[in-house]
């Protein structure tokens, strides 16, 4: 099935001024007899980043931490690289399969048997507080999901002036849970470092993909004497 990336460019490609000097490109054939190309960057903040090449578009990726191979993403598009295969997959479950080179993967044949659930998790919902007061327009949003002390995503969303409700949207590895994992998310609103806002103690995130409503409190900072 075809991605329907286009509209989403504009809004995915990143300021390259962000970025470190960009890698060589990879190219890969896909399923769908398209093509894309890969190459790897390094944010200003030493992150690793991907760089998908779409004709004469960039989309650049974050890496995020999974139990296998190594996995990009932002909000919509995730990119998982391991040996020669990349997939490629949208927010509406639409995936691509490609291989390094000329030669495109194997298409599965047709089958009546339901599809594999997928190894990635959405991790979504929105953050507010009851405060009637206005976030200065340098406020940052920070997501993290965690597994007790083990940190599986972290999200910094640039508020530029926007209010609550913010919402959000990250995704953690299936794969990188056990038996006995207890998923849990912890927001905070910061400016130039200053912590203002934060959740009282972690939001349960049970894995049923359903959004959730993250209620902030006010931080008071001591006054110096």
């Amino acid at each position: 099935m075809n991605l329907r990336f286009a509209p989403l460019l504009a809004l995915l490609c990143l300021p390259f001024a962000a970025l470190a000097q960009s890698g060589e490109r990879t190219a890969y054939t896909c399923d769908n007899d398209s093509r894309i190309e890969i190459a790897f960057s390094t944010a200003a903040d030493g992150r690793p980043l991907a760089v998908l090449h779409f004709a004469d578009e960039a989309i650049t990726l974050p890496q995020v931490p999974a139990a296998s191979g190594a996995l990009y993403r932002n909000e919509i598009i995730l990119l998982h690289l391991r040996d020669d295969t990349a997939v490629v997959e949208d927010s509406k479950g639409n995936r691509r399969r490609c291989s390094r080179g000329d030669l495109a993967p194997a298409r599965p044949a047709a089958s009546s048997a339901p599809a594999a659930v997928s190894s990635f998790i959405d991790i979504a919902g929105q953050v507010t507080y009851r405060q009637r007061s206005a976030l200065p327009p340098n406020a940052v949003l920070i997501i993290r999901v965690q597994d007790g002390k083990r940190i599986l995503a972290e999200q910094r969303i640039d508020l530029a002036g926007q209010q609550v409700p913010i919402g959000f949207q990250t995704s953690i590895d299936r794969d990188l849970l056990g038996k006995k994992s207890r998923v849990s998310v912890i927001a905070r609103i910061e400016q130039a470092g200053r912590l203002l806002f934060a959740n009282a103690r972690p939001h349960p995130a049970p894995l049923t993909e359903q959004p959730l409503d993250i209620q902030l409190q006010p931080v008071t900072h001591a006054r110096p004497r």
